[in-house]
């Protein structure tokens, strides 16, 4: 995963595609705007690779995660693994 600071995005490069997050991030809180993936790689579970990457950054810099996009909010309903880390 690269965090592409200058975008505010998570980028996952995937051959000459990318699949994306947009986010905001302050000293608590990680929030995910946005969840991207080229018509090609949706289904391939891509994002769903750049989400668990996401999570592991949120865990390393003890950030809770608030995700706005519908996908990011279903993809960590169904890891309950991560449920601690959700902002509340």
């Amino acid at each position: 995963m690269w965090d592409n600071k200058e975008l505010s995005r998570f980028e996952r490069h995937v051959g000459d595609q990318v699949v994306f997050a947009t986010y905001r991030q302050d000293s608590k809180t990680l929030t995910i705007n946005y969840v991207e993936a080229p018509e090609s790689l949706r289904g391939t579970g891509e994002a769903g690779k750049l989400m668990a990457d996401i999570m592991v950054h949120a865990q390393v810099h003890n950030l809770k995660v608030f995700p706005i996009c519908g996908y990011a909010v279903a993809w960590m309903r169904r890891h309950g693994e991560y449920q601690a880390l959700l902002a509340g």
